[in-house]
């Protein structure tokens, strides 16, 4: 009798990375604190206790999808760099491929863009001291290719094209997968071919390291306004308390319901500052403008300005969306949605022929560029930083 030929065995399911994936779609879909263990456990399949046979909690498995993505980010980066080639030809490898992880690892990005601040202070330093690592090798490969750019420079145009790849977190908007990673490469390689513009210096910063506030006034409830954001920014909306937000204020906590029924009810009504302050410096920047490059330039000029006046709030207000009333979210989403469509139309009128989602996804770029910058220490302390966020902007549109 012939023997039979017996199946190749089949190889165990690595359970703690099925748990790992699942959580991290469940978090980009409803955030860190809106997900439990059992609800993980669920989506892998599982039951809730065998969670703990791989991670000790929720925490703990954010910080594994987060500190596993870098060690993938890492692995791709010495990987392309480890290509053989010119130093040019290295740089458009590493370019194809972060973009190809972009387009893959999206969930991840959006991840580490918003719920990165929900870790413990030690991998959240672990993950600081991987990203710093990583752009350095960026850098280095970067003045290999341009051996003229000085080293602050190069450092500069690294983390932006960065942002470029990081910005498929903040919409939806997809292509054709071949086509969307060659967008991404092009608009990163456009930041990091980027040639300083020579300009008259700024006006004089404040002394102040921290950008001057847009909702700073003498009234009672903006300085909780004020003070409200700055502790969401640093702390997510469900670590923060009315009795944190008063202390902050100089008040306390009980006192702040003469001015707010809740604490949903200040991030809504900074929501609403920021949309109002967005809406009334775009309509100053285009109706000065002399033609559309002129308004696509004034545009980013302004945002620039709002972004870096309004201490991180916009950053804040993206990441604590899923915080708002169900009526207020969608008002601000179709006014965030709206401000984005009018860099769209202009840029399509700058660039007839490219289409609405290419457009799109050129904004989000040009737009995520300014917010990430603006939010990195040792980025946006640098002397010039208003004209440079605002050339980069307009660098990543022209790309189009």
């Amino acid at each position: 009798m012939p023997q039979t030929e017996r199946a190749p065995a089949r190889r165990p399911r690595n359970r703690k990375a099925q748990l790992a994936d699942s959580a991290a779609e469940l978090f980009r879909k409803h955030g860190y604190h809106q997900v439990s263990v059992n609800d993980i456990a669920a989506a892998a399949g599982v039951t809730g206790p065998a969670v703990y046979r791989h991670f000790r909690g929720k925490q703990d498995i954010l910080a594994h999808v987060l500190l596993s993505g870098m060690d993938v980010f890492g692995l791709v980066t010495e990987e392309a760099l480890a290509e053989p080639g010119t130093a040019e030809e290295q740089l458009d490898t590493l370019l194809r491929a972060v973009a190809a992880l972009a387009v893959d690892r999206r969930e991840v990005t959006a991840i580490w863009r918003w719920e990165g601040r929900h870790l413990d202070r030690a991998d959240q330093a672990k993950i600081r001291h991987r990203g710093t690592e990583l752009m350095a090798q960026w850098g280095i490969a970067l003045r290999d290719a341009r051996p003229d750019l000085p080293k602050a420079e190069a450092e500069l145009l690294c983390w932006a094209a960065l942002s470029v790849f990081g910005s498929v977190s903040v919409h939806h908007v997809s292509l054709p997968r071949k086509r969307f990673e060659a967008r991404l490469a092009g608009l990163a390689r456009a930041v990091l071919d980027r040639v300083p513009r020579e300009a008259a210096p700024e006006p004089a910063r404040l002394p102040s390291a921290r950008p001057v506030p847009v909702l700073a006034s003498a009234s009672r409830r903006e300085e909780l306004l004020t003070a409200a954001t700055r502790l969401f920014r640093d702390r997510g909306y469900h670590a923060v308390s009315m009795e944190d937000i008063g202390a902050a204020a100089g008040i306390a906590g009980p006192s702040i319901y003469r001015y707010f029924p809740g604490k949903s009810a200040i991030l809504v009504a900074a929501g609403y500052q920021m949309a109002e302050r967005l809406d009334r410096t775009a309509a100053a920047a285009t109706g000065a403008a002399t033609d559309p490059h002129d308004a696509l330039a004034r545009l980013a000029s302004s945002y620039v300005d709002t972004v870096l006046r309004s201490d991180n709030l916009m950053a804040t207000f993206a990441g604590e969306l899923g915080n708002l009333p169900d009526r207020d979210r969608r008002e601000l989403v179709r006014v965030q949605r709206e401000y984005v469509a009018q860099w769209i139309r202009l840029l399509r009128t700058v660039a007839p022929e490219l289409s609405e989602p290419d457009a799109r996804i050129t904004v989000h770029a040009a737009l995520t560029v300014v917010n990430d910058l603006a939010r990195t220490p040792r980025i946006v302390a640098r002397p010039r930083i208003a004209a440079e966020l605002a050339e980069l902007a307009v660098t990543v549109l022209e790309r189009a």
